[in-house]
Parts: C-alpha cells; sequence; structure tokens
C-alpha cells in the first residue's frame, strides 16, 4: 500500500494514528515535531502526511508550508489532524498548502476516507 509519515510530539497520538493507519495496509515514518517532519519528508518521500499542528521545533503550520513550497516535497499530500478548530484555522492550514484538515476528536471513518481520496483510491 502506502507510505504514510506520522507527525506528532504527544506519543499516545503518534502511536494511535501509527496504528490506524497500519491496520489498514499502509506503512508508516514517524516525526516528533515539525522540523524533523520537514527534514523525514524529503528523506522518506513518503505517499502522504499526516501533521498536528502544536509541536515544538516547527509548528504544523510552518512545517506544512516547508513541505507544500519545496519543489521536492510539494506533490505530497498533508492532511493537518489537529485540536484547533476555528474556521481561522482551518483557513491558515489550508493556505499554509493542507490537502486536507480534520480535528479530533478524531472520526476514525472520516480519517480514513480523507486519506484514501488524498491517495486518489
Amino acid at each position: 500500500m502506502s507510505k504514510i509519515l506520522v507527525v506528532a510530539d504527544s506519543p499516545t497520538q503518534l502511536t494511535n494514528l501509527v496504528k490506524i493507519v497500519e491496520a489498514h495496509g499502509h506503512t508508516t515514518v514517524t516525526a516528533t515535531n515539525g522540523l524533523e517532519g520537514v527534514e523525514t519528508a524529503k528523506a522518506e518521500m513518503p505517499d502522504l502526511i499526516l501533521m498536528d499542528v502544536v509541536m515544538p521545533e516547527l509548528n504544523g503550520f510552518q512545517a506544512t508550508r516547508k513541505i507544500t513550497k519545496d519543489p521536492s516535497t510539494q506533490h505530497i499530500p498533508v492532511i493537518i489532524v489537529t485540536t484547533k478548530d476555528q474556521d481561522t484555522d482551518r483557513v491558515w492550514g489550508e493556505r499554509q498548502g493542507a490537502s486536507a484538515y480534520l480535528t479530533k476528536p478524531l472520526d476514525m471513518d472520516a480519517l480514513l476516507t480523507t486519506i484514501k481520496a488524498q491517495l486518489g483510491n
């Protein structure tokens, strides 16, 4: 299946997202902050990225912008997964290049449907 990069600073959230993604046949790589997420995206070239927002080093908005503006990684869809659920947050995420924006607590069906749609299958 696809390789998905999961970027989150919370060990619990990281583990939960990895379990969900892997249970549906995908492989995962992980990063625990935005800066590491950008570096891992360049090194691993995943098919999709799940990006938290509130993280150290670079926040998820900054990391998304770096990934989507870099010619080597701009083709990778980024799904923001966050507790930030204001309309302004959603608009800002989209302006940074996010392909989709999901809020926590996550609806697993919505997550899987969004992943499937972003991967084009």
